[in-house]
Order: structure tokens, then C-alpha cells, then sequence
């Protein structure tokens, strides 16, 4: 058995909490019956011996697959990263989700994307990023009543994604406590109107909106004082001509958006302006979670 979960950028600037798309970079896992337990480990994550021994996947894995079984069984578990951890790319994410689906799968008994999603948000309360690595595409989400409540719309192929992967990470507990505890009428009232635009684009494609509408006051200035070089990272993306540029979740990752002619020239000057950090193109993921047999 082979599960595929995408990575997720949340947020999206002014949309706090609510909104996040899905990103061409997947965890991999095969799961195979063995006579004992064992875990390899690939990409991402692979030089880091403790997360072989303390992984949340198999944790959860475990917790879903003897509730539903009630048999002890042995598996081998073979991870494929791409994903970078703490980076703000939902890689916390894509474990839960994934190991949920797994333990169904396992035992063969179905399970909707709809039941997954709201099983996930059990570990993960906040459905910006769950949602998308769940259902994928472009995602407006909120939680009503211990429910996700979301509408999905697919990515354009015409649209790349660029990430700029800092070389240390940003503590997502840390980046919260950096957050006022209270916000005036009138932000609140700007990041409304903002998201509320921001979703309009994206939902009639109008993307030239994107720069205007991704703007925020909620989050992004005070998390990115803690890595004041993103600052100069997000000016440089859009003065190259990216449609939008936000912090990934609670960062460190920078997301910009952009035309596919647009790609190769804006991802060159990051490359060249910040060669201490990791620059990936790529496109849009409107599968979400895969589960192969």
C-alpha cells in the first residue's frame, strides 16, 4: 500500500487560520505486512535518527489501527520526504492525515475525504492546512460545531508556486506567542476585507487581484521579525514579478505565486539574491491525499 499527501501553504497572508492551497511536494509512505516492526526513512527528515524512534505517524497509526482491528500486527514503513520539516509547508499535517488514512485502509474499510478531514482535526485544529492536504486545490475552511465547513476550487496549470525554504526554522508555539493579544477594529476590519478579496480572486481566477488582496496585519510582520531576512526575500519575489508573496503557515518558508512564463526568471533572482536558502519551483496539487492499493 502506497499513501501520497501533498504539502500545504497556509494562511495565504490576510486569510488567518482559514486559508490554504496544496503544493507539489508529497510524503510518500508503503506500508507492508512484516514479521516485525521496522521504518525506513528517505529525503526530508532521513539524517535525523530521532524520528525514526519517536514518529508521529506510527503513533497514530497504531492508535486508529487497533481501534479498528483489535488484532496486533506487524508493519514495515518506508517514508519518502519530500516535505521539509518545521518550515511551515505542513508537514505535520500531511502525517496526520496520512496515518489516519493508512489504519482505514489497512483494514479495508472505507473512509470519504470528508470523515478523514474532520477525524484530522482531532490533532490539528486549525483546517487551513488539513483541508488542503486533504481535498487539495485552493481551500476556504472554518470549523463549525467540531466540523470542517470548506468550498474547494482546483488550481490552474497556468500558475507556478515557489517557495524559498529558509536554512534554519521558525517554532510554530514561539511565532504564535509573538502574536498581539489584541487586535483594533480597524486591522481586523483591513484583514477581513483582504481575505475576503483574496478568496474572490482566487475563486474567479483573477489573479492580477492577488498583490493587493494577499496583503495582512494579523501575523506576518510580527513572525517575520524573527528572520528579518524574509522581508527582503518577499520584496524581491514581488518586485520580479510574482503575483503574491506570503509566509507559509507560521514560516520560515516564503510562498509566491506566479505566471508560468514568469517562473524560471523570478526564481533565478532568488536563487542568486539568497544562495543560503533553498529556492524550489513547482505546481499545484488538486488531488490532496492518494491512497494506492
Amino acid at each position: 500500500m502506497k499513501i501520497s499527501v501533498p504539502a500545504t501553504s497556509a494562511n495565504l497572508g490576510p486569510g488567518f487560520d482559514t486559508l490554504g492551497l496544496a503544493i507539489s511536494l508529497h510524503n510518500q509512505v508503503i506500508i507492508k505486512p512484516s514479521k516485525f516492526h521496522s521504518v525506513s526513512l528517505k529525503g526530508e527528515g532521513s539524517h535525523n535518527p530521532v524520528l525514526k524512534d519517536n514518529n508521529m505517524f506510527i503513533a497514530i497509526f497504531n492508535d486508529f489501527y487497533h481501534n479498528l482491528s483489535h488484532k496486533k500486527r506487524h508493519f514495515r514503513f518506508e517514508f519518502f520526504n519530500e516535505i521539509p520539516l518545521s518550515r511551515g509547508l505542513g508537514s505535520s499535517s500531511a502525517v496526520i492525515v496520512s496515518a489516519i488514512a493508512s489504519a482505514y485502509a489497512i483494514e479495508g474499510i472505507k473512509l470519504d475525504k470528508d470523515k478523514l478531514l474532520n477525524l484530522a482535526l482531532a490533532y490539528e485544529n486549525h483546517p487551513d492546512n488539513i483541508t488542503p492536504a486533504v481535498m487539495g486545490g485552493f481551500n476556504v475552511a472554518s470549523v463549525q460545531d467540531n466540523e470542517v465547513k470548506y468550498i474547494k476550487k482546483n488550481m490552474p496549470n497556468t500558475l507556478k508556486a515557489i517557495v524559498v525554504i529558509p536554512n534554519r526554522p521558525m517554532s510554530t508555539q514561539l511565532s504564535r506567542k509573538s502574536l498581539p493579544y489584541k487586535y483594533s477594529k480597524e486591522d481586523a476590519t483591513f484583514n477581513i476585507s483582504h481575505s475576503s478579496l483574496l478568496t474572490a480572486a482566487f475563486m474567479s481566477e483573477d489573479w492580477e487581484m492577488l498583490r493587493n488582496a494577499s496583503l495582512d496585519k494579523f501575523h506576518q510582520k510580527y513572525r517575520m521579525k524573527q528572520m528579518p531576512e524574509l522581508f527582503d526575500v518577499q520584496k524581491t519575489s514581488l518586485r520580479s514579478g510574482s503575483l503574491m508573496s506570503t509566509l507559509s503557515g507560521s514560516g520560515s518558508t516564503l510562498f509566491s505565486l506566479c505566471y508560468n512564463g514568469d517562473s524560471q526568471r523570478i526564481e533565478k533572482e532568488l536563487k542568486k539574491k539568497f544562495p543560503h536558502f533553498r529556492v524550489l519551483t513547482t505546481g499545484f496539487d488538486n488531488d490532496g491525499i492518494c491512497v494506492e492499493d
